[in-house]
Formats: C-alpha cells, sequence, structure tokens
C-alpha cells in the first residue's frame, strides 16, 4: 500500500481496536483518532509523548524501545518534556508514527494484543496518568474571527446598525497575546486584579475583576514555521498546521472595557489561558471537513482558498458552583460556523513577513453561533449581565464567581466513533489579597 493508501486507512469507520474503550462511539479518543499529548504517571514520573487511545495511554518511548516503531533516522524524539521535537520532524514523520500505532492498536493486529508483558510497558491507564501542557509554545496569538460573535460584542457596545467595525469582513482581525501563562487544562486560575473603571467614579479602582469570563475557542499549533520576511501562502497554510485543541482565553471584562482603548486587551488577557492536553491531528479531523461559511466580500487575493476548510466540531461549556453536584451546560455551538478560517488566520498572520516556529499557538476567537444558546462566552448568554442564566442545582450566573468551574469539551461525531479533544478544565480561585 501507499503511504496515501495507509493514511486513509487510518481514518476508516469500520476499523476498531482490541482496546474496547475505544470502540464505545462516545469515548473521545477512538482508535480514528490518536490524538499526542505529553504525560507522565505514578511509577515513572518522566514526562514523555503519549498517543492517548480509549481510557489508555501508548507511551511512545516504551513503544519506540520495543522495536516497534521506527522514526526518521531512529531519532529519539519521545523522551520529550514537549512534543516540540518531534513535531519539528515534519509531517512525513507525523503521518508514518499515527499510521504504525493505528495499525498496532487494531483489533485484528496480535503484535501487543497477545503480549501482556509488552502491553504493561507500553500502555498506561489515563486515570493513573498526569497530563502536562504538551508544547513549548514560542508565541501566541488570539484571533477575533466569529462573525456572530463579533456582531454580537458590537451591537452591546456601540450602534447595533453597524456592529461590525468596517475592516472585520475584510482582515482576521488578531492580537498577540501572553505565551507564558497559557496552562494546561486542570490548572487552577486566579481571579485577576486591575484597574476598573465604575460608572459612578471618575477615577479607576483597584481590585479583583468582578465580570471574569470565558472565551470558548478552538486553537490551532504550528508544525512547521516559515522564515522571517516569507509569507505563508493560503493555499499551503493547512500544511503548516499540526494540530488543534481546546482552548479557554479567561477574560476579565471589566479590567478589559478600561484598558482596551486605543491598543487592545492586555493585562485583561494575559493572565492565564488554559488549553486541552491532547493535540488532535488534522489528519484525524478531515472526514469532518465541510464548507465555511460564504465570505462577503469576496477577500482579497492572498486571503483566498478553493474547497472546504471549516469542520464540523461540535462544543459545549459547563460551569459546575463549588460542591455543586452537578455541572449546568451553559452554550452549545460548532467551530463551523467561524467566519474565518484557520488557513485565511495563518496567511494573514504572516503576510507582512511575520515568521512562526513549531508550537506557536494560534487562538480562533470566541466561537458563536447563531442562537441565543449557542454563544462563546457570558457576556454575551447574559448580555453583559443583564440577563442571568439559570443553574440546574439553582442559583443564577451573570458572570463567573470563585470556586466555579468551568470545562470545555469538543467532538466530531462519526459513524460509530467519535474524535474528539477531551477536556479543557478550570476552576477559579479567588483573586490575591
Amino acid at each position: 500500500m501507499s503511504a496515501l493508501s495507509d493514511l486513509q486507512a487510518t481514518l476508516d469507520p469500520s476499523r476498531k481496536s482490541w482496546i474496547e474503550s475505544a470502540n464505545d462511539s462516545t469515548n473521545d479518543f477512538s482508535i480514528q483518532n490518536l490524538p499526542f499529548g505529553i504525560f507522565s504517571d505514578r511509577h515513572n514520573d518522566a514526562r514523555r509523548v503519549g498517543v492517548a487511545i480509549g481510557d489508555q495511554i501508548v507511551d511512545l518511548v516504551a513503544l519506540q524501545a520495543a522495536g516497534l516503531l521506527n522514526v526518521a533516522a531512529k531519532t529519539d524524539v519521545f523522551a520529550r518534556d514537549t512534543l516540540n521535537d518531534f513535531i519539528a520532524l515534519g509531517r512525513d514523520a507525523w503521518r508514518s508514527v499515527r499510521i504504525q500505532v493505528s495499525e498496532l492498536l487494531a483489533r485484528d493486529t496480535a503484535t501487543l494484543r497477545d503480549d501482556a508483558a509488552l502491553r504493561a510497558r507500553t500502555l498506561v491507564r489515563q486515570a493513573e496518568a498526569q497530563l502536562h501542557l504538551p508544547v513549548q509554545i514560542p508565541g501566541y496569538t488570539d484571533f477575533y474571527s466569529s462573525k456572530e460573535h463579533a456582531t454580537n460584542v458590537g451591537a452591546m457596545f456601540r450602534d447595533p446598525k453597524n456592529a461590525l467595525l468596517p475592516n472585520w469582513l475584510e482582515i482576521p482581525i488578531g492580537y498577540n497575546g501572553r505565551a507564558s501563562s497559557v496552562v494546561v487544562s486542570g490548572t487552577p486560575v486566579r481571579r485577576p486584579n486591575g484597574q476598573l473603571k465604575l460608572p459612578d467614579q471618575e477615577r479607576p479602582v483597584f481590585g479583583a475583576c468582578r465580570k471574569l469570563d470565558i472565551e470558548l475557542e478552538t486553537g490551532f499549533v504550528i508544525g512547521a514555521g516559515n522564515a522571517l520576511g516569507e509569507p505563508i501562502a493560503c493555499e499551503h497554510a493547512e500544511a503548516h498546521i499540526f494540530g488543534m485543541v481546546l482552548l479557554n482565553d479567561w477574560s476579565a471584562r471589566d479590567i478589559q472595557q478600561w484598558e482596551y482603548v486605543p491598543l487592545g486587551p492586555f493585562n485583561s488577557k494575559g493572565f492565564a489561558t488554559t488549553i486541552s492536553p491532547w493535540i488532535v491531528t488534522l489528519d484525524a479531523l478531515e472526514p469532518f471537513r465541510v464548507a465555511q461559511p460564504v465570505q462577503e466580500p469576496q477577500p482579497l487575493a492572498y486571503l483566498r482558498h478553493d474547497g472546504a476548510h471549516a469542520f464540523d466540531i461540535r462544543l459545549e461549556v459547563t460551569l459546575r458552583p463549588h460542591q455543586a453536584k452537578q455541572a449546568s451546560t451553559i452554550s452549545r455551538t460548532n467551530f463551523k460556523h467561524m467566519y474565518w478560517t484557520m488557513a485565511q488566520q495563518l496567511a494573514h498572520h504572516t503576510v507582512s513577513g511575520c515568521n512562526t516556529r513549531v508550537g506557536d499557538l494560534m487562538g480562533s476567537g470566541t466561537i458563536s453561533g447563531p442562537t441565543d444558546d449557542s454563544c462563546g462566552s457570558l457576556l454575551e448568554l447574559t448580555w453583559n449581565g443583564k440577563k442571568p442564566l439559570e443553574l440546574s442545582e439553582g442559583g443564577t450566573r451573570t458572570f463567573i464567581e470563585d470556586g466555579d468551574e468551568l470545562t470545555l469539551a469538543g467532538w466530531c461525531q462519526g459513524d460509530g466513533y467519535r474524535v474528539g479533544f477531551g477536556a479543557c478544565v478550570g476552576e477559579i480561585l479567588p483573586a490575591q489579597r
């Protein structure tokens, strides 16, 4: 078989694994998925590269040591605390590893299935593992690419008849954020302090954020960078993307409202951004590719690409108050609603000659859909606090309170299988006094 045929075989919906939990159509980590991440466990505290499958993690260090995983030039890239060295090998290497792991985990392959000692060395239960930030992130950029979100915010704070500013339909709006404060799912987030301009006060006051919010986003990780002064063409941009994560760009709305003029958000966004620990490759998402929304006016030439460049990724947000028994679902939406595509975002990011590097993280911007319950922020869901949300165990929310746990989930639903991202979780701690 050719390499392309082997790759297609990894996406075959009829392929099943001998790890039965992976065959559950509601499990994020089917054999069609095989996302990459960094983990350690109670028996081995060394951080290393793994692949999620069902309720297990395949230890790629152990798999390579057993002679079951061939990598270009037999490079040792899996005994690392980030994925950067592996990603830097290039797309052919990513695909080769994916193909080999898929074959080893396929139901009819006996190599691991029938060797208990080998399974014990190469498999770790997810429940017994600790997941870590999957990449070293040299730079982080956040976009503003949902037309529904931008329209809602524009209508809220400006003239509803002119909700979108003139440049919004021409360029993917973005800003450079703080890579240093990107954290992995499960990391507690402390409520930020900052300047607040209260409506009845002449001057700002200093204090804890009172309007803490989420931003339901995805992010993509750069797999192949570009040299300074050499832009990435829109039609080639997806070849530079390793994969996607869920991303919660926590936002201090009241701090932001005071600070953002004239240069945009600063302290209101720089305190924390949470991402999910598993990076889902674009190859795994390929069966869920769909057409992006119609763009009017037609973008300038450097932002044009043929074909479908959106993905049918279902997204959900839940909120669980401190000590509550169950979480309340507060939003359901879909990545396919995004107006500007990842390829267009990357092409615009580099058109000036800006270079990107392996591991760079690009946030989609808040993802909102066309209905009231498909908004990706509490700012929209409660219309800046004017319409409190009812929680399932009683009580309401306008913005996030201390002790609240917010969870982002995302998945593509195939025929009898799921390609999911796992959870993106953060609990809010009180502000530093």
